[in-house]
């Protein structure tokens, strides 16, 4: 097959993907996992199929997936599309470099250097480092590294028993801190979940009896880790009153922002992130609110010195790192050697934006989940089961009869939802109760999507509390 018939075969498909989010569609061919392996073919066979079978393949790959670019879709903190995103990934792939030394990546380099010093100002962080890492799990990872660096100088050398360090977080925290606990060697015994407000939002005094504990039973306290946009709630943690704690009590501050990050861009939303300049590091998810494709994820820090010696594993490569080019090799500030370009993405997004662009679509996305949760509150079937911050919006079915189990009615809610495939939201859990949590992080949600999405839970809810028994 000639290359340009190749191309032009493929930039169809794109093209088909792109428009069908402006016209009527599913979201996805719904299929259970068992069904689908059934009756679609995935086997890597002896014997090539040959380039023209590349566009069969490509084809029943679009068939199945979840069409992520529609604007029904409201189910994780990402969505949508953005074309100069995808113009960034286009070129990344076609250019395939990576990112650890400016001779592979030269203009790449540059362009990492500006994103990463800009990311720092918004936080505060002028003078500090940073990388471009795989998502804000490992961006949490790289905070509590740094951390454990800090308290213990020379751990990456020496090693470290971790069974007498403490670090805390919030109970609604995201998972990834349980990842990152058991990497860096502390387990998750060591890893104390503080208790939050009635908002989601960790209390101060909470951590300082935490803190105080810990130091009773012979730990040594090291590290806290805010929460800046929780996963579920989208809940700002007090980092003010939490900087004040860590720097009374000698431990470092790591913000985990990959939800929340973007605040900063907006005069009227960045008080939610007020205390950040205070923190030791940041992690910074731009293909969450900012609709970059994934990955895009910054980790910020204050100090330079500090994530260079978390790092400095990549001093022994010589046949890599050179001392002429030290100020520039991005590696040297990496826990990856080969790493992906993901900052060309961003940086065409941005250039073609600019702040103020950025600040216009987080002030949308909060708008949109006002009108969200105004039509929630208007409505005698819906529920709101957390106050809003974010453009999380976290409601329930409530039927009009009494009698009947609300778990299971918003749990088969949810999971008609899925079936139908109209739209698509996530199922979560506040306390004991099962909630619908639609995220706005979509550029093309309207009001009309919204009105739409309401008015379908109202239908299958009204379907639902009608078939289900009552309790006597």
């Amino acid at each position: 097959m000639e290359l340009e018939d190749f191309v032009n075969r493929l930039c169809e498909r794109i093209i088909a993907y792109m428009e069908s989010a402006e016209k009527p569609g599913k979201l996805v061919d719904y299929t259970p996992a068992e069904s689908l392996a059934k009756t679609t073919d995935v086997h890597l066979p002896l014997e090539g199929h040959g380039a023209d079978a590349i566009f069969d393949d490509i084809d029943e790959f679009l068939r199945h997936c979840v069409k992520t670019n529609r604007p029904e879709f409201m189910n994780p903190l990402w969505g949508g599309l953005s074309p100069a995103g995808f113009a960034g990934e286009v070129i990344t792939a076609l250019t395939n470099t990576s990112m650890y030394t400016y001779e592979l990546a030269p203009f790449a380099t540059l362009i990492e250097q500006a994103i990463l010093k800009r990311m720092g100002e918004l936080v505060g962080f002028s003078g500090g480092a940073g990388t471009l890492a795989t998502g804000g799990s490992n961006g949490n990872m790289l905070g509590m590294l740094c951390a454990r660096e800090v308290a213990f100088p020379s751990s990456t050398h020496r090693g470290i028993d971790g069974t007498k360090m403490a670090a805390f977080v919030s109970s609604e925290s995201h998972y990834s801190v349980l990842m990152s606990a058991n990497v860096i060697g502390i387990g998750h015994r060591n890893l104390f979940k503080i208790a939050c407000d009635e908002d989601g939002r960790m209390r101060p005094d909470a951590l300082l009896d935490e803190i105080q504990r810990a130091r009773s039973e012979g730990l040594t306290p090291f590290c806290i880790v805010s929460t800046a946009g929780t996963t579920v709630r989208g809940a700002f943690d007090p980092l003010v009153e939490i900087g004040k704690i860590a720097h009374q009590e000698g431990l470092w501050h790591h913000v985990d922002a990959a939800w929340g990050g973007s605040a900063m861009f907006s005069g009227s939303l960045s008080r939610l992130m007020e205390g950040v300049e205070f923190a030791d590091s940041v992690c910074w998810d731009a293909h969450k609110m900012m609709g970059l494709p994934l990955i895009c994820s910054a980790f910020l820090v204050k100090q330079a010195d500090v994530l260079a010696k978390v790092c400095a594993h990549g001093n022994v490569a010589h046949y890599l790192f050179h001392e002429s080019s030290k100020d520039h090799d991005l590696g040297r500030y990496s826990l990856q050697c080969g790493r992906r370009n993901d900052a060309l993405k961003l940086w065409l997004a941005w250039r073609e934006c600019g702040d103020a662009g950025w600040a216009a679509l987080v002030e949308n996305y909060v708008a949109l989940a006002v009108h969200l949760e105004s039509k929630v509150n208007r409505h005698d079937n819906l529920e709101m089961m957390s106050s809003r911050t974010w453009t999380n919006v976290c409601f329930r079915y409530v039927p009009s009869t009494s009698g009947i189990d609300l778990n299971e009615l918003n749990s088969e809610l949810r999971a008609r939802l899925m079936r139908n495939a109209d739209f698509m939201v996530s199922r979560s859990n506040i306390g004991e109760h099962v909630v619908l949590r639609s995220v706005i992080s979509n550029p093309g949600i309207t009001q009309g999507t919204i009105d739409a999405f309401v008015e379908e839970v109202l239908r299958i809810g009204n379907d639902i509390e009608q078939g289900m028994p009552r309790e006597l």
